[in-house]
């Protein structure tokens, strides 16, 4: 089983300390999005748990704990990063620039490049975000990256309904295909020099003239190099042009307090404090609590993905 920890909120910058009780405890529960009162119970053993994609745009909250969960998994792991050089205005609750970047260093000096997929994502226009800001930009950010990662995905804004009421002060809209190929163009050229491959995050805009390929977030091929064993996952397309393979996420919407302007995963502001403030770190839930109606039933899922033939003790590329 592949662990997403979380596409649906940021379990590194905010719940790192209940993320680390559940590996302690050996279960979580994590709630149906689209039904409050079904709760599934997955297990967390190593036996179970292949691997962990940590999805988070600061998770210098979770290194104190990457030492036990490096030694819980083997090395089993690593992190899409996301790190955009917007300012407050669309991201309003990140640390600074510099200390994220800091972080992302210390993640590939100690665990190795493979463990670090740098994302830059979403990708808007608006007056004050032109090509030009985000040519510049990129430059920056791949000159101060290119020694801790090898890849990075991008991906360019979905006007959801909730992004277009949260934005709507910014003048943002969707790219063109014009547009997003100029950025392509740019990109790649830029990256290319810097040693860096770019991919696609679900979009349907084919940009291989410039390089540039779709990704897989929960990505088989780079799982299988870091545990150095074959998996049998099944492809589990989160949305339309999804190339990930299939995963367990644990995360709960709602959740996430950075704040950022095109967030799909928060309804509003108000909602995500009342959700945030019926969390507790000692609770095998992330947020709420298990009234009489809900029902908690193991999760199906919950099974090994490594080819049966290979040991489970397996040779890492790097840990500490």
């Amino acid at each position: 089983m592949i662990l997403s920890v979380s596409r649906r909120t940021d379990i590194p910058a905010f719940y790192s300390t209940w993320f680390m009780n559940r590996i302690r405890d050996g279960y979580v529960y994590v709630r149906n999005p689209f039904n409050s009162n079904q709760i599934s119970s997955i297990p967390l053993r190593r036996d179970i748990v292949d691997f962990i994609v940590f999805w988070s745009k600061n998770p210098e909250p979770l290194m104190k704990y990457m030492p036990e969960i490096n030694s819980a998994y083997s090395g089993a792991f690593y992190f899409q990063f996301t790190i955009n050089p917007y300012e407050r205005d669309i991201e309003p609750g990140l640390p600074e620039l510099n200390r994220r970047i800091e972080t992302l260093h210390k993640i590939a000096e100690i665990y190795g490049q493979e463990k670090v997929v740098w994302r830059y994502d979403p990708i808007m226009l608006t007056e004050k975000y032109t090509l030009d800001w985000h040519r510049e930009s990129f430059y920056k950010l791949c000159q101060e990256t290119k020694f801790s990662t090898d890849t990075c995905v991008i991906s360019f804004i979905d006007m959801y309904d909730r992004t277009v009421k949260n934005t709507k002060q910014f003048g943002i809209s969707s790219l063109s295909s014009n547009e997003m190929e100029e950025i392509a163009s740019s990109f790649s050229a830029i990256a290319r020099e810097c040693g860096i491959t770019i991919k696609t995050c679900a979009e349907g805009i084919d940009l291989k003239k410039y390089g540039i390929e779709p990704n897989s977030c929960i990505d088989q091929n780079r799982i299988e190099k870091i545990i150095d064993c074959r998996i049998h996952a099944r492809p589990d397309h989160q949305r339309e042009n999804c190339h990930c393979i299939e995963c367990a996420d644990i995360g709960q919407y709602n959740t996430c307090m950075h704040g950022c302007r095109y967030c799909y995963a928060n309804c509003n502001e108000a909602l995500v404090r009342q959700t945030v403030a019926s969390h507790d770190d000692e609770s095998p839930l992330l947020s709420g609590t298990i009234s009489d109606t809900c029902v908690i039933k193991d999760y199906s899922k919950a099974k090994s993905f490594r080819e049966p033939s290979q040991p489970e003790q397996l040779t890492l590329f790097s840990c500490i």
